[in-house]
């Protein structure tokens, strides 16, 4: 078995942060709770990406409530959905690219729920 130190230190980086904001904007998706957009996080990217480092870097960082919006279906009901705030869609993102290779290896072959690469 294989053993992994500090992920943590991992998600401390910009470059971490970054990657994960390319895979939100290719996403898309609606604002959260704070009504920031993708397109108002990517016009200061730099600042915005530091000041998410920084709360990480001091673990200060909190994530914010999530935005709860309801779809109408055709039945009649409704869809409860859940929207994070891009900031913390983004944090999300970055602790998926660093944990999932290591637990995707360990999955049995015939597990395919949630999956990149698999239907």
């Amino acid at each position: 078995m294989r053993v992994y130190y500090s992920l943590y230190g991992r998600l401390l980086s910009k470059q971490a942060l970054y990657a994960g904001f390319k895979q939100v904007w290719k996403a898309k998706g609606a604002a959260g709770i704070d009504g920031q957009s993708l397109s108002d996080f990517a016009s200061k990217l730099d600042v915005n990406l530091e000041q998410l480092l920084s709360e990480l870097r001091e673990k200060r960082y909190q994530p914010l409530p999530v935005r709860r919006v309801e779809i109408p279906k055709e039945d009649g009901g409704t869809l409860q959905l859940g929207i994070p705030a891009v900031r913390d869609r983004i944090v999300q993102q970055a602790l998926l690219d660093i944990l999932n290779p290591i637990f995707d290896a360990d999955f049995h072959p015939s597990s395919y729920g949630y999956r990149p690469g698999r239907s």
